[in-house]
């Protein structure tokens, strides 16, 4: 046996794309937002998460192309030597100030941008408490911690989390991580009754807005605006890869907190920063959320429909209420890659 055993061992994808009902991998061939080309035909794309439809927006084209004109289409270093552009200054004081948050630091992507941010801020012996359906860039960062103690709640269940919190010694440092808006079920985070848990045994928050940023809140900052409890959170994070059409990350906090990760977070010390496309990309949608809400209206209005249009179908479609993530519950592998075939052909 050697190390690629496993690799011999592993037949299930092959056994899937032999069946004809292989729905992973497959290459688009063009792309205009709400429709895409696969396999020579044109076909409407409801999986993507291009929540606003600004990937396509030529006023976010054109700011990419310029700044791809002024700086080159790579940084040519990390952040933390020679890659920094006064272009990553601009969008993280950009974002501080749409999220209302002290600071914001960004990153190359929003994976490492939990794994830099959870795995800096919890030392050895310090607790990580975290919701089992959290995404699994936020289990990531758990597994970087240098001996921090994990502990799981049942998903989105608030006794669950006290009973955790409840056994823990309180003088020891604790980090709440969870979902603002759960990217499977669609369901939102329930923020009001987590928060005085926090505060009664000694813990901080920390809300992972990918799929909030854009979607939720008044102004687009996410579940913990939607919520009204922005300032009972201390650190938010989000993604650039949905609603801000681009690609990257970003943690948002307290001066004192950003501060910290950017000279401790070893994946933006040790990767490339984001490229001066991305970063100009997020720049300009930034700018349209807060200037255009149509655009979020028109997302809920679209949601709405097909939430109830799913349920009249009698589809199970969970407790997804209030995002556009709206999942079919078909509970069983094999039915899933059926049905995918079907709508498909």
């Amino acid at each position: 046996m050697d190390i690629f055993e496993k690799c011999r061992r592993f037949t299930r994808a092959k056994e899937v794309i032999e069946a004809g009902i292989y729905p992973y991998f497959r290459p688009l061939s063009g792309n205009d937002g709400p429709r895409v080309y696969m396999e020579s035909r044109e076909i409407i794309m409801i999986g993507s998460n291009n929540y606003l439809g600004l990937t396509h927006d030529p006023r976010v084209i054109e700011a990419a192309i310029q700044a791809t004109k002024q700086y080159g289409t790579s940084c040519s270093g990390s952040r933390f030597l020679n890659g920094t552009l006064d272009l990553h200054h601009q969008l993280e004081a950009k974002i501080a100030k749409f999220m209302n948050r002290e600071a914001a630091l960004i990153f190359s992507t929003g994976y490492m941008a939990n794994l830099g941010g959870i795995a800096t801020l919890v030392g050895k012996d310090e607790y990580l408490i975290l919701d089992k359906s959290d995404h699994a860039s936020i289990y990531a960062g758990t597994q970087a911690t240098n001996g921090a103690i994990i502990k799981r709640f049942r998903h989105n269940d608030i006794e669950s989390l006290e009973k955790i919190l409840s056994q823990l010694e309180y003088d020891v440092p604790k980090l709440i991580v969870s979902d603002g808006v759960f990217s499977m079920e669609g369901d939102i985070v329930r923020l009001a009754e987590m928060i005085p848990l926090a505060r009664k045994y000694n813990a901080q928050i920390y809300i992972d807005e990918a799929h909030g940023v854009g979607v939720l809140g008044e102004h687009g900052r996410g579940a913990c605006e939607y919520l009204g409890l922005e300032d009972k959170v201390e650190i938010v994070m989000s993604t650039f890869s949905k609603s801000l059409a681009s690609i990257g990350g970003f943690v948002a906090g307290p001066q004192y907190v950003i501060d910290y990760i950017k000279h401790h977070a070893r994946p933006l010390i040790f990767s490339a920063a984001p490229t001066p496309a991305a970063t100009a990309t997020v720049l300009k949608t930034i700018e349209i959320i807060e200037t255009e809400p149509e655009h979020m209206q028109r997302l809920h209005q679209i949601s709405d429909k097909m939430r109830y249009e799913f349920k009249r179908l009698g589809f199970d479609i969970g407790d997804s209420k209030d995002t556009p993530i709206i999942p079919l519950y078909i509970r069983d592998d094999e039915l899933t890659f059926l049905f995918w075939k079907r709508l498909f052909e």
